[in-house]
């Protein structure tokens, strides 16, 4: 019995969300190779076989699979598939987007944001937004599994030593073509990686007061910003600030909510914070279910205070 981890990684650099999600197919018993479908992505599988507790990985090198195409990485995925009794992909946009294709192709039910493996088929997922945990059996030959990569510590970086091994590349596949991309340049941690992250919500009232009252936080802190799906549909904040169910799932060391009231899709994406501290003037605010610091303020007054203390 082996597990294959599909490898998330811009050719270059290994992406942090494959190491936790190796350490959940070590969960899983047996062997854990690791697949790297891209282009001029040596470097990649090249630290891939750093991973402790990789022992083989596969390398597929072409074009066709340079931007991560879904049916193109789909593609080579099924190609290997019959040798593995697991297949896991971390549970971030590129993961979900090829999951569901490998799952449908090979007429096997896919386990969706695992969160903890009890046995080699037993699995733990979240399920109303995170309000119920569900404990799913399957009976699959093969196992396809997104993992929810705050659930899992990561698998340390250095100290392996894989093997790599190269694979035959598919045909490029004509159900899909590459444009072309838009990537968001930040100033701060990419909200996924960051250790701090402060978040606002609709209560902050405007784009201007979003930075106003929370970028000197952010600052003093080094911290990445975020944002409710409020104050995003509002328009205080971009969309990739998003935290929540419908957003990005996160579980930083410190997570400050300033003005967040605590909505269940907004607490699915960041319960898993090692320290919540909350800030609200709503006594009620569900937020302060979650919080391990909670306090009854108005933020406009409250955070200022707390950049003038730091």
């Amino acid at each position: 019995m082996a597990a294959l981890v599909i490898a998330e990684h811009d050719n270059a650099t290994i992406k942090g969300a494959t190491l936790n999600t190796v350490a959940a197919a070590l969960a899983c018993g047996g062997e854990v190779h690791v697949l790297i479908a891209g282009h001029n992505a040596g470097a990649a599988a090249q630290a891939a076989a750093q991973i402790t507790g990789v022992a083989k990985v596969l390398h597929a090198e072409g074009a066709g699979l340079e931007h991560g195409l879904a049916e193109n990485v789909a593609a080579q995925v099924l190609a290997i598939a019959q040798a593995y009794s697991h297949i896991l992909f971390p549970a971030t946009a590129s993961g979900k987007n090829v999951a569901p294709r490998v799952a449908a192709l090979l007429d096997v039910a896919q386990i969706s944001d695992a969160t903890q493996v009890i046995s080699p088929d037993t699995f733990e997922r979240p399920i109303y937004a995170g309000n119920a945990m569900a404990t799913v059996q399957s009976s699959d030959a093969i196992k396809v599994i997104t993992v929810r990569t705050t659930a899992f510590d990561p698998a340390a970086g250095t100290g392996g030593s894989a093997s790599v091994e190269t694979l035959a590349t598919l045909a490029d596949s004509t159900a899909s073509r590459f444009l072309g991309s838009e990537i968001a340049k930040l100033d701060r941690p990419e909200l996924t990686a960051a250790k701090i992250i402060v978040s606002g919500g609709r209560a902050l009232g405007s784009s201007e007061k979003f930075n106003e009252v929370l970028t000197p936080l952010a600052d003093k802190l080094g911290a990445a910003l975020g944002a409710s799906r409020a104050a995003v549909d509002a328009g205080y904040a971009p969309n990739d600030w998003q935290v929540g169910q419908t957003g990005k799932i996160v579980a930083p060391q410190l997570y400050i909510a300033a003005g967040i009231s605590g909505a269940i899709q907004h607490l699915a994406g960041m319960k898993d914070s090692k320290v919540i501290v909350a800030i609200n003037k709503d006594p009620e605010a569900p937020i302060f279910s979650v919080a391990d610091y909670g306090l009854e303020a108005d933020l406009f007054t409250a955070v200022p205070e707390l950049v003038n203390s730091l």
